[in-house]
Parts: structure tokens; C-alpha cells; sequence
């Protein structure tokens, strides 16, 4: 990755710290001013939004570095490490909020200055809106898991800190207590799912998940448009092996042509699909490995994937 593209990751990443400080402040101004604890499990969140968002900026940082004597494949899964750290502190987030959520409808206590605190409370959800678009906008533009993971936290930060206004301001209306703590336990909840599907969308990278059905679409149709511009019988591919770490793909591929073909007419072949790969696929590193279609043993060294020929099967 280049040092620019670096640099433009790691300024969102510093935007995610910056609006995590805002908020926390404003939040718990809010809860200090109305002592509800559904602003208090607001709060909590926007403290597990700084630290994920500190991870995150680490993260980007480390996943730049290029390969190494150590790292033959580059740091990438690093993003991964990220969004699955941040996925526990969520459940801890949770934890505590439903903690405080059980104590304070064991033991309830009035609210004040509500409607000032909810004001406040609506400014730092515009704000992690803003922030959270803006990070979801370019972690998909430039693949980066981390940044992605950031923007997904903050945007449900936004949808449970909108349940918490609501849920205040019945108990503003109604009067009823308990409201307040039921909202913040509802909160608990909705923050350990968001904690669950980082989790496990990080176990998947990491455990070398292949790319999405749209990337693995386009890489059979690369390679079934050089089989069906030669003759039939000429070419083949078996083998077609993909995975991806952080905003890096890898596609690996057997490519079978005539044992009669020399080596310099093979590689110029063979650097034609991987140019044509890296065109359809942006980031994408590609291993090819060269075998004679008559051979026998060239049809027994896979186990699995797509058989792609001239009558595309």
C-alpha cells in the first residue's frame, strides 16, 4: 500500500478518535445532568467507540507495512485482529450497561433536566452519524476492514442512542421509571449482536475465507473469456483456490495448455491472465501454476473448485 493511501486511511481513522471524545463528553454531561441510565449506557458505548477507534488507526498502520522476511503475504489480516478486539470490548460495553440497567430498576431514581440532556444527547448522534457515513463511505472504497468495522459501530451507536431519546423522553412524558432501565437493557442487547457479527465476521478472515460470490464471479468469467478466445482443447483451469485479508485478495489457479507449448509462449499466456485478473479485481495478488493438459497427473493434483473449459463446465 502506498504511503499516500496509508495516510488518507489513517485520517479517517484520527476523525473516528476525534468524534469518539466529542461525544463521550457530551454524553456524560448529559446522564451527570439527568442521571438517566439509558444515557449512561449511551455514554459507555462512545468509550468503547474511542478504544476501537484507536484500534482501528493502529491497525491501518500495521496492515500497511509491506512483506517482510517474516510475513511473506503482507500484514493484512491486522484489520481482522481490529474488528474482533473491538467486537469483545462491545460485549463487555453490553455487560455493563445491562449491569447498571438491572441496578437501576432494582433501585430507580427520578430523572432531571431531561430535555436538556436530550438535546445534548441529540447533537453527539449527529455528530457519530456524520462520522459513521463517512467512515462506512471509504473503508468500502478502499476495503479496509477496520475502517468498516469502525463506521458499522458508530452507525449503531446512532440507532440505539435514537432509541434512548425516545425511551427518556416517554419517561419525561409518562412518568414511569422503569422505562428507563428496560430502554438501556434494550440497548445491552442490540450492542452485543453488533459485538457478535464483528466477532464473527473477523473469525472468517482469519480463518482465510474465500471472496464474496461477486469477486469469485468475475474471476471465473476472466478466466472463461481466455478459454472461449482459443480453440477447443487448448486451454483449461482447474484448481481456482481465493481468499482475502484485510483489503487484500489472493487467487491461486492451475492453468493447463499443451505439453508441445514452449515456456516463453506459456509465461506470455500466463502474464495476460494475471494482468487481466488485477484489471477486474483491484489489489488482487495472483499464483498460477503451469501444467500439460496431456499428462495425467495434471488432472489428479485438485480437489476442488470449478473446472473451467471451451464448453464452460
Amino acid at each position: 500500500m502506498s504511503g499516500a493511501h496509508t495516510h488518507s486511511l489513517t485520517k479517517w481513522a484520527w476523525l473516528s478518535v476525534g468524534a469518539a471524545i466529542v461525544t463521550i463528553g457530551m454524553k456524560f454531561f448529559a446522564f451527570m445532568l439527568t442521571g438517566s441510565v439509558g444515557l449512561l449506557s449511551d455514554a459507555l458505548e462512545s468509550v468503547v467507540n474511542l478504544v476501537a477507534a484507536i484500534l482501528a488507526l493502529i491497525a491501518i498502520s500495521a496492515a500497511a507495512k509491506p512483506a517482510d522476511d517474516k510475513h511473506h503475504f503482507g500484514h493484512g489480516k491486522a484489520e481482522y485482529l481490529s474488528a474482533g478486539a473491538e467486537g469483545v470490548m462491545i460485549f463487555v460495553a453490553a455487560t455493563l450497561i445491562i449491569y447498571a440497567a438491572i441496578d437501576r430498576l432494582l433501585n430507580p431514581r427520578p430523572l432531571e433536566d431531561i430535555g436538556i440532556g436530550l438535546a445534548i444527547t441529540i447533537g453527539a448522534t449527529v455528530v457519530n452519524g456524520v462520522v459513521g457515513f463517512a467512515l462506512l463511505r471509504q473503508g468500502r472504497r478502499h476495503r479496509s476492514v477496520a475502517l468498516i468495522a469502525d463506521g458499522k459501530h458508530l452507525m449503531t451507536d446512532v440507532y440505539t442512542s435514537i432509541g434512548v431519546v425516545v425511551g427518556v423522553a416517554l419517561v419525561g412524558v409518562t412518568g414511569w421509571l422503569p422505562l428507563d432501565s428496560f430502554v438501556a437493557i434494550a440497548v445491552g442487547i442490540n450492542i452485543l449482536w453488533t459485538g457478535f457479527i464483528l466477532v464473527r465476521n473477523a473469525g472468517r478472515g482469519l480463518l482465510d475465507h474465500a471472496l464474496s460470490e461477486d469477486d469469485n464471479a468475475r474471476v471465473i468469467d476472466v478466466l472463461q473469456s481466455f478459454v472461449d478466445d482459443r480453440p477447443a482443447g487448448e486451454l483449461e483451469f482447474h484448481g481456482l483456490q481465493t481468499r482475502e485479508a484485510g483489503r487484500d485478495r489472493f487467487v491461486s489457479v492451475h492453468v493447463l495448455v499443451p505439453g508441445e507449448w514452449s515456456v516463453a509462449r506459456a509465461h506470455d499466456l500466463v502474464e495476460e491472465i494475471e494482468m487481466a485478473m488485477r484489471e477486474a479485481l483491484p489489489q488482487v495478488q495472483v499464483y498460477t501454476h503451469l501444467e500439460p493438459r496431456e499428462d495425467p497427473r495434471s488432472h489428479d493434483d485438485y480437489v476442488r473448485g470449478p473446472r473451467i473449459r471451451r464448453d464452460g463446465t
